[in-house]
């Protein structure tokens, strides 16, 4: 494996380890509820130690997180370049350059409506 995909599986591993923890966290709502005693001594950490314990480690979480989508960023950009070629093979025929002469060139008739002055008709301008 190289050094891109370890980082990738382990970023990977990291979201779904964060999108757990705060699964499992409860919400403010809740810490009401345990301060009047309702089901304070039913949780695994006590009615305190739960929040301080899960918010660090996702807080620890979410830092490993960012610092692994900043070096797959950096190796994303190390592995990219300006490509000129788009990996088309070209006819030999086309690959020559030749001058275009003017008898090439697509010519434009010379019938060209002209705008007369429109002070005879009115406002707008008739073509002829």
């Amino acid at each position: 494996m190289t050094m891109a995909q370890i980082i990738l599986v382990a970023h990977l591993l990291i979201a779904l380890a964060i999108i757990g923890l705060i699964m499992l966290q409860q919400g403010k709502g809740a810490d009401m509820g345990a301060s009047f005693g309702a089901g304070g001594s039913q949780t695994l950490f006590g009615s305190d130690g739960s929040g301080s314990v899960l918010t660090k480690a996702t807080a620890w979480l979410v830092v490993l997180f960012f610092a692994s989508s900043f070096s797959l960023a950096l190796l994303a950009n190390q592995r990219s370049g300006a490509v000129d070629d788009l990996g088309l093979a070209i006819p030999a025929a086309v690959q020559t350059e030749t001058a275009v002469t003017e008898d090439e060139l697509p010519q434009m008739d010379n019938d060209v409506p002209v705008a007369t002055d429109s002070s005879q008709e009115g406002d707008m301008p008739s073509l002829d």
